[in-house]
């Protein structure tokens, strides 16, 4: 399985963002996937996921403003971000989940000017 993470770029505060993860090598269908996030000094951290179901959870930090879906034609998770805030400013990395094996994407860092 291959991740490939892209989209991220610099947006001032308040704007918005999509940032997107092309899988390949694996039936997409079958895999949970998330978007984590790491700011500099900090621990990486889940930002929102959606399982194989369909089933969607978000951090508290982004209810409200993050949306993650999928597009199981593209084989392509997307995390839409709106109201960014400085906060926010990290790497952001897409990962895949099938039965006990973890994926990684390569990130790609979206910074928040304020």
């Amino acid at each position: 399985v291959q991740l490939q993470a892209s989209g991220g770029g610099l947006v001032q505060a308040g704007g918005s963002l999509r940032v997107s993860c092309v899988v390949s090598g694996s039936a997409f269908i079958s895999l949970n996937m998330g978007w984590y996030r790491q700011a500099p000094g900090k621990q990486r951290e889940l930002v929102a996921a959606i399982t194989s179901g369909g089933s969607t959870n978000y951090a508290d930090s982004v209810k409200g403003r993050f949306t993650i879906s999928r597009d199981i034609a593209r084989n392509t998770v997307y995390l839409q971000m709106n109201s960014l805030k400085p906060e926010d400013t990290a790497v952001y990395y897409c990962r895949a989940d099938y039965r006990r094996y973890i994926y990684w994407g390569q990130g790609t860092l979206v910074t928040v000017s304020s």
